[in-house]
Order: C-alpha cells, then sequence, then structure tokens
C-alpha cells in the first residue's frame, strides 16, 4: 500500500502514484541492487541495461519511485555551467569543460526522452535566466560567467536591464544572464516515466520498502523489514536521507526547500509577457526559484530554511504552513500584480547538500562494492543522467569515461560532526535572513551578518 499520510506535491498529485510496486518480501539476489527510486536511481538502472541487458537490477524505494526530491523540485533542468568554477577547482578546467558539456547534452536526453516516453512531461528548453533582484546583487555572476566563456564563448548571453524584465515578466529584476541550454519539465510526469520504462527493460522495483540495514564487508547485503537482499554491487541514490550513513555524515548537509502553486492563471500570466518564459533565480543565498507550467500555473520556491539533523526528517521537512506563507510573500513582492493569485498547492522537501554543491559520486567501503550518488544540492534533476553513467560504469567495472570522470572519488570538505554543525547552521540562517532583508530594502546589512554568511557553503551559483 502507497503511504497515505505523505504529503505528495503538486507534481505527483498531478502524475499519480496509485500504480505502486509491491514490497519485498523473502529473500532473493540481483547483481545490482539500487537503495532510491528517484531520477538517480533510475537514470542509474536504465544506463546499465543500455550497457548489459543481461545484468539483473533491482530497485528498493522506501516511499514510491519519486517520492522525494525527483517528484518535489522545481522541475529546473539545469546544466553545471552555473557551478563551472567550483567544478574547475576539483577537477581542472579541461574535465570541467567535459563535464559541463555533458550536462548540456544530459538536458538533450531528457528531451528526447520525453517526446518517446513521456510527452505529457511538458518538457519545455526555455532557458534559465540568473537575476539580481536588489542591487546588492548585480553582477555577481561576473566570475563564472568570465570562467564559462573562456571554456566555451557564449554560454551565458548577457542581457539588458529592459530584456530581464521583460523575459521575468516583472520589473523587480534588476539585471541578469541567460544560460540557454537550461529547460523546465514537470518532475512527477518524468520520474513515473523512467520507473515505467525500467520495468518495460525488466528491472525489479519494489516500493515502500525500506532499507534497514546495509552490511558493508563480504557480499553486501540489504535488510528491509519482510526480506533480504543479496547483491554482487549496491547503489545507494537516497538523497537528503543517506546523511545517516556515518560515512557520509560530515559530508553532507540537509536543509528543507518549499513551493507553492497558483491557481492557473494564464490570462494574466499573458499581461506580464511570462506564459512561456525561461526558468529564473535570484542570487540570494536562501535562494527563489520560479517557472510556469503549461497550463498558466506559477510554482515559486525558495530553499534553505529549515535545518536537519543527520539523515532524521521531520514533518517539516515535507510540508510546513509557516514557511509556505513565507514563500508566497517572496512571491507577491516580485510579482505585485500577481497579489490575487490563489496558492492551491504548497509542499517542501530535503535537499542534501555539499561544501561545493557538487554530488558525491563515490565508493562506500575498501571493496569497492557500494557506490554513492548522492549530494545534488538542489540541482540533480538533469545532471543525474550523467550520474548515472558515472554509477553504472563504476558498478559495472567497466574503465571508460564515466568511471574515470573527475567527480569520482574527488576530494570533499567535511561540515563539523552534529549537533556542532545544526546549532551553527542556525547562526548562519540566522545572519542570512537579516543580511538578505536588508539587501532587499537597498540598506547595507551589519559587518556581523556579512561575515556570518560568509561561513555558508556554496550554493546553486557560484557567486561572485
Amino acid at each position: 500500500m502507497t503511504n497515505l499520510t505523505k504529503h505528495r506535491s503538486f507534481w505527483l498529485q498531478e502524475a499519480g502514484v496509485d500504480d505502486v510496486c509491491p514490497p519485498l518480501t523473502g529473500n532473493r539476489k540481483t547483481d545490482v541492487a539500487i537503495v532510491g527510486g528517484g531520477y538517480v536511481g533510475l537514470w542509474t538502472a536504465l544506463r546499465i541495461k543500455e550497457l548489459d541487458p543481461a545484468v539483473d537490477v533491482t530497485i528498493v524505494e522506501a516511499d514510491v519511485c519519486g517520492g522525494g526530491a525527483s517528484g518535489r523540485n522545481g522541475g529546473f533542468v539545469l546544466s553545471w555551467w552555473p557551478k563551472f568554477a567550483s567544478l574547475t577547482a576539483l577537477c581542472g578546467e579541461q574535465e570541467a569543460l567535459r563535464l559541463a558539456l555533458a550536462s548540456e547534452d544530459a538536458i538533450t536526453e531528457i528531451g528526447e526522452f520525453c517526446a518517446a516516453h513521456s510527452p505529457e512531461a511538458e518538457f519545455r528548453r526555455s532557458g534559465w535566466l540568473w537575476t539580481a533582484t536588489s542591487p546588492a546583487h548585480d553582477r555577481s555572476w561576473d566570475d563564472v560567467v568570465t570562467l564559462a566563456d573562456r571554456a566555451k564563448e557564449g554560454t551565458f548571453e548577457h542581457l539588458a536591464p529592459r530584456e530581464v524584465a521583460r523575459l521575468a515578466g516583472s520589473p523587480t529584476h534588476l539585471a541578469g544572464v541567460l544560460e540557454h541550454s537550461a529547460a523546465i519539465v514537470h518532475p512527477g510526469h518524468l520520474v513515473r516515466a523512467l520507473r515505467r520504462r525500467a520495468l518495460e527493460l525488466g528491472v525489479n522495483i519494489y516500493e515502500n520498502t525500506k532499507v534497514k540495514r546495509l552490511n558493508r564487508r563480504g557480499a553486501p547485503r540489504l535488510a528491509t523489514a519482510a526480506g533480504t537482499i543479496c547483491a554482487d554491487r549496491v547503489v545507494v541514490a537516497t538523497n537528503a536521507w543517506a546523511a545517516g550513513l556515518k560515512e557520509l555524515h560530515t559530508r553532507l548537509f540537509v536543509i528543507s526547500s518549499d513551493i507553492v502553486a497558483t491557481e492557473e492563471i494564464p490570462n494574466e500570466l499573458d499581461e506580464i509577457g511570462w506564459r512561456e518564459g525561461p526558468a529564473i533565480t535570484d542570487s540570494q543565498t536562501l535562494v527563489c526559484y520560479y517557472r510556469t507550467t503549461d497550463s498558466g500555473r506559477v510554482v515559486f520556491g525558495k530553499g534553505g530554511w529549515s535545518i536537519g539533523i543527520g539523515g532524521h526528517m521531520t514533518k517539516a521537512m515535507e510540508r510546513s504552513a509557516g514557511r509556505a506563507e513565507m514563500v508566497t510573500r517572496d512571491f507577491q513582492r516580485y510579482y505585485p500584480m500577481l497579489r490575487q493569485a490563489r496558492i492551491t498547492h504548497d509542499w517542501a522537501g530535503p535537499i542534501d547538500r555539499t561544501h561545493n554543491s557538487l554530488p558525491i559520486i563515490d565508493w562506500l567501503n575498501r571493496e569497492k562494492t557500494i557506490a554513492v550518488g548522492v549530494g545534488w544540492s538542489g540541482n540533480g534533476v538533469g545532471p543525474s543522467v550523467v550520474g548515472g553513467k558515472m554509477l553504472a560504469s563504476m558498478v559495472l567495472g567497466r574503465q571508460d569515461e564515466w568511471s574515470s570522470a573527475g567527480l569520482v572519488s574527488a576530494r570533499a570538505k567535511h561540515f563539523p560532526p552534529d549537533p556542532v554543525r545544526y546549532v551553527g547552521a542556525h547562526l548562519v540562517r540566522e545572519a542570512i535572513v537579516r543580511k538578505e532583508r536588508a539587501e532587499a530594502l537597498d540598506l547595507r546589512p551589519s559587518r556581523v551578518a556579512v561575515a556570518i554568511s560568509n561561513l555558508a557553503p556554496s550554493g546553486l551559483e557560484d557567486k561572485s
């Protein structure tokens, strides 16, 4: 049975989750077991089947496929160009360019998958607009844009302020740049289509099956409430829940992201010229991100408020009426002309942040029988395709450009352990709130707030 008490996003309510695979019972053996039925787990499974259809692949999912971040995000299909500075620092400029181009190709691949298997997913390649909504954030993109243009000329298009306001549908957007490769998608329809395709290719899927224990030594063995799985190789793709693993505890930091969706207002969107506009983010640390849907809704999200402790997820990580009101106020501040639009849906979800906001693609054990693909930091929709190629090559023992990619087993900066991290994160968040409230009013924030804010890890964008 599906977890009926779980609050579903607008996307999953539209896509539906009534078709549920039965949970695991008894003992079974498989070649590759994947823990997590979201984008990363599903793309990894599909890639394995593409490379070797004879490999037996089994996915175990604690909820339903897409019940986590894959069915709760804003539907932004971004490349790694916003993180090109971080990629370069980690991998070197040549490998960073290869991975950035691969992330562009991944967007194309998602579009092709939607055309073939999920036309209802509303894939729309309308670009990504990185904006400044206060003078303090103007030109915050300069360093990464310069670096990206040096690697591939014309990656970002510099826009006049009037054009930024036009594309965004609101004069509160003061400046910005456009990255053309990005797209928008309906996350619910995409993840459910990936699940259907995996089943068609013979992937075994067990939903409502939470893994309670994972043996690290010897042959990997997963224990669930009613059964066990013995596997030659395992992939852990559990998003924020991976923060509960001792090996990853100080490498991941869990925060919430909250989203609201309006009623359908196509006429109002036509009036402001934002009916089929790009995906948009501002330049705040507690980033706002927003887009329109094909039916004429506005979906508006804000990241970084509720703070997790380890792999424990509170109900507030799933939904918070108070935070939804805060997100609504930000939406109305950016689009005062849409204040009368009724909010019909709100939801939240946990994000697994790393220090540089790039994913962790690594081995969990010395025997290299358990791989992990986590830490997508709010930008996993597109890059999960690339991550799936890396993880598939790793567990299949292939020596290729994906198993040797610069992100595989890359060095990672650690956070302090909990509870030190939990307390410190609240102090940093409060400083960020004070700083960004002042900047929104075009006031100078206090030096203390600025100094403490600078302790925050890198965000969705590499800001100057």
